[in-house]
Order: C-alpha cells, then sequence, then structure tokens
C-alpha cells in the first residue's frame, strides 16, 4: 500500500457488480441558474462515461437508478423531458453497439409511452450477444414495488408456502440471474437508500458522497473503487 492509502493495481479487488443511484441533478442545475432539464442531460451525458468506464476497467454488472416508481410525482414537463432523453439514448443505442455492452431494463416498464417500450424492446434484443458490461438501467422501479411484483408472481405460480426461499424469491426479481451488487454508490450528498434495490443490497459496502451525478468522473469512480477494494467484507462473519 502507498503512502496514501492506495493499494497497488496488482492488489486491487474490483467489485462484480457497481449499482450507483444517480442524484443531484436538479441541483446541479440549480447552482448554474439553469432550468432542471440542463441538469438531466448533463446527468444523462455523464452516465454514458461511467458506463463506457466500467466496460472499459472490467466491471461485470453496472445497475444505475434512472427513475423511480416515486419520481411520477415531479412536474409532468420534467418527466416528459426525462422521458425524451430516455428515448434519445435508445435512438442512439445502434450507435455504440461495438462497445459490446449488454444492456437490460429493469422495473415496472407497462406505464411507459408505447414508443419507448419498442425502443426497449430492441435494444435488448440489439444488445444480447455482447459480452463485456452487463448494465441494467432502472425505470419506474422501486424496491419495494419489485417485492410486490415478485411474490404475486410465486403466489400466481400456486408455490406452497413451505417452498418459498431466499433462492425462490431472487428469482423472481428483476435481477435474477444476477450477483447481488457488491457496492452501490450515491453522489449528491444524500445519505439514504431512496427504495433501491433493497433485496438485493442486503450485504452490499455503501458510499455517499457530495458530489452531484453531473460531476462525477472516471477519476472519483476510482478513487469509489479503491476505497471498496480497501474494506473488509464479512457477510456476518468474524
Amino acid at each position: 500500500m502507498s503512502l496514501f492509502g492506495r493499494k497497488k493495481a496488482t492488489d486491487r479487488i474490483l467489485p462484480e457488480h457497481i449499482a450507483i443511484i444517480m442524484d443531484g441533478n436538479g441541483r446541479w442545475a440549480k447552482k448554474r441558474s439553469l432550468p432542471r432539464s440542463a441538469g438531466h442531460v448533463a446527468g444523462a451525458k455523464t452516465f454514458k462515461t461511467i458506463a463506457r468506464y466500467c466496460n472499459k476497467i472490467g466491471i461485470k454488472y453496472l445497475t444505475v437508478y434512472a427513475f423511480s416508481t416515486e419520481n411520477w410525482k415531479r412536474p409532468a414537463e420534467e418527466v416528459e423531458g426525462i422521458m425524451n432523453l430516455l428515448r434519445d439514448y435508445l435512438k442512439d443505442a445502434e450507435n455504440f453497439k461495438h462497445e459490446n455492452i449488454k444492456v437490460k431494463f429493469i422495473g415496472d416498464l407497462s406505464p411507459l409511452a408505447d414508443d419507448i417500450k419498442e425502443l426497449i424492446r430492441k435494444d435488448e434484443e440489439g444488445s444480447a450477444d455482447a459480452t463485456g458490461l452487463k448494465l441494467n438501467i432502472a425505470v419506474n422501479y422501486g424496491g419495494r414495488d419489485e417485492l410486490v411484483h415478485a411474490v404475486k408472481r410465486i403466489i400466481s405460480e400456486g408455490t406452497p408456502p413451505e417452498q418459498v426461499t431466499e433462492k425462490l424469491i431472487s428469482d423472481h426479481l428483476y435481477t435474477a440471474g444476477m450477483p447481488d451488487p457488491d457496492f452501490i454508490i450515491r453522489p449528491s450528498g444524500e445519505y439514504r437508500t431512496s427504495n433501491f434495490l433493497l433485496w438485493q443490497s442486503a450485504y452490499a459496502e455503501y458510499r455517499f458522497s457530495d458530489i452531484l451525478w453531473p460531476d462525477f468522473t472516471p477519476a472519483q469512480l476510482e478513487r469509489a473503487i479503491d476505497d471498496y477494494s480497501r474494506r473488509n467484507r464479512r457477510f456476518g462473519g468474524i
């Protein structure tokens, strides 16, 4: 370890699955006397930069919180602006096939506009054979809603109560077949989980920072990973 506490690159432990609560777009815009929509545009650019960087350094899974079940309460103009940014990302996805990123959308997609759902379908199918980063974009996602959805599916399948296990519940979540996140990052100065990956985050390491999401850079991600690498994950043991 160096004088400043940073491990050598050969010693560093990369998280297999990073999850990020992309927060602070509105405050970033307000600090600059800009409309909130400008903050969401800047945040969308940061998202693309960080996703590409995770793919570059060998992160296997990245899950980002893009739009929660509670975000519908925001002004209609702001919601529509976020949905238009989602449309732009999906329409542009064809240009990034060479990056070998496999995209999956998690959440209750049923309330989304039909054109967005069709773009999502095409994006997921178009990236299905990618072998690099597995990118999960949480849209109309809520951790409690996800658990309700899973329980309803289990009941509808007629599963006897004695056969309900943790694995069975995990297999009915939106993230079925994926490892739980090792490391959850929340910029923006807020210190709460905001209904994000409630089941999956049982043993995740968290890092909170005051950086607003549009200002989050690959260098800050590297510092966060260095912090994660120094932690001793005991999973309830000694």
